[in-house]
């Protein structure tokens, strides 16, 4: 499946950028050890395979999901082969008094990336899974950052979101409020990182989620109104290899807004998906009809679509990387941006967000709301807005 076709282009967005610095990068990564956290996710794997193929000394890859990474190593064993340096995998939560131990017994590396993240919207449907959101993307920078600092690595990339510019849900939000925890960090260790548009394909995406409609013989829905920018998999992983490399300290790389970069309802991807595998999208009316013509339709080269106006909690109408208050490098790079940020935070504010949230933990009890109030004192202009709607409650 060509996806540069289905997110309506034709050439890769950092093609001249990557040709122009290759071989500096690769004398760097080649000569350097790497821990890549979060590296069986899309973009970690894409990350992973981007440092792999450039030869590092030693490359470990930690992640949750153990399945995700038998898959990562067979993906970079049956296409790119064998490296000199060491290559593991590590199938631990970052969370853990495991990965503690794991970081204690050697922590020894020259960059560490953090691909780590609760990234959907729906993570803020209940207090139980936004208080994770918030473990895992603040939280647990927060302590590798720490443990980074004091094994002397070189620099800490930490990837963040379009969505933490002028966020409006609680996703956005978080990585908006990881970011003043890192520049709190910045002042003892290089930090940089990336906001940068939806992945295409990406593992509990949308359009991943085309895919498994269609193995399974499942209508496909999708919002009509809401447009986005995409980048294909090798291009997040490209992007946040330059920011880790190349970043200076508290740079946030982004791709640059071009011609060659479409926004696009996921509808229209929709419908450029099925004509690519040879259906026509049949415009359903309800949910009902979509499960109901799915038994029949696709015999007949067509595929039952519920396209609608999106009503849900936390989603933006439009993209954006950067806001106007925001200093920008858009020289360096032909198609790379970066925001240039000054060590500046309120750590009075932050010390209440961290003591806020451990007593909310040690009382065990804790609802959204609290939680909303303590992000508003973090981020004044946050524009969240509550509908009672969320994505897990249509098809």
């Amino acid at each position: 499946m060509n996806i540069l076709k289905l997110i309506g282009r034709n050439s890769e967005l950092f093609e001249e950028d990557m040709r122009r610095y290759e071989n500096e990068l690769f004398t760097i990564v080649s000569s350097s050890s790497f821990l890549v956290i979060g590296g069986a996710g899309s973009i970690g794997q894409a990350v992973t395979k981007e440092i792999f193929k450039r030869n590092p000394e030693k490359l470990h890859v930690v992640d949750i999901s153990e399945n995700n990474m038998v898959e990562l190593v067979r993906d970079i064993r049956s296409s790119l082969g064998y490296i000199d340096g060491d290559f593991q995998t590590f199938a631990l939560d970052i969370g853990s008094i495991e990965y503690d131990a794991f970081i204690q017994s050697d922590g020894k590396y020259d960059y560490i990336l953090n691909l780590s993240a609760l990234k959907h919207v729906r993570s803020e449907k209940d207090p139980f899974t936004l208080m994770r959101m918030i473990d895992v993307n603040i939280f647990n920078t927060e302590k590798t950052l720490k443990q980074s600092i004091a094994n002397g690595t070189k620099k800490y990339f930490c990837v963040s979101t379009d969505k933490a510019a002028n966020p409006v849900n609680m996703m956005g939000a978080s990585k908006r409020i990881m970011e003043m925890f890192l520049m709190r960090r910045s002042l003892d260790i290089s930090i940089s990182t990336a906001r940068f548009a939806n992945v295409a394909f990406s593992d509990g995406s949308l359009l991943h989620g085309f895919n498994q409609r269609i193995q399974k013989n499942q209508p496909i829905a999708a919002p009509k109104d809401i447009k986005r920018y995409f980048v294909t998999p090798k291009e997040s992983g490209e992007l946040c290899l330059m920011s880790c490399i190349f970043g200076e300290n508290r740079d946030i790389f982004f791709p640059k807004l071009s011609e060659k970069l479409h926004l696009m309802t996921f509808a229209d991807i929709a419908v450029s998906y099925l004509e690519n595998i040879g259906y026509k999208p049949y415009l359903c009316e309800s949910e009902e009809e979509a499960r109901e013509l799915v038994k029949s339709l696709p015999e007949q080269g067509q595929w039952p679509c519920l396209f609608f106006e999106s009503d849900t909690t936390g989603e933006k109408d439009f993209e954006e990387f950067f806001t106007d208050n925001e200093t920008l490098d858009m020289e360096r790079f032909n198609n790379l941006g970066i925001i240039k940020n000054k060590a500046e935070f309120d750590e009075k504010n932050l010390k209440i967000f961290e003591e806020t949230i451990s007593l909310l933990k040690v009382k065990k009890e804790w609802g959204k709301e609290e939680i909303v109030k303590l992000f508003f004192k973090m981020i004044p202009d946050f524009g969240h807005r509550e509908t009672g709607k969320y994505l897990d409650g249509r098809m």
